[in-house]
């Protein structure tokens, strides 16, 4: 009976560590996104102003 509650308790415990990192990974890949989407923003505006400029 011992056997079977550590390994429960283990499997709880994997299960806990699985639900962070899906957390962490969502957060990094959003901020990613974010991240790639601020930049292609602000190329397009610089790009445009150097056109203006010319």
């Amino acid at each position: 009976m011992r056997k079977a509650q550590a390994a429960l308790e283990y499997l709880f415990i994997l299960a806990a560590a699985l639900v962070l990192v899906a957390m962490a990974a969502r957060v990094i890949l959003t901020s990613t996104k974010n991240i790639n989407e601020a930049i292609a923003n602000y190329t397009q505006s610089v790009r445009e102003q150097v056109l203006e400029n010319l």
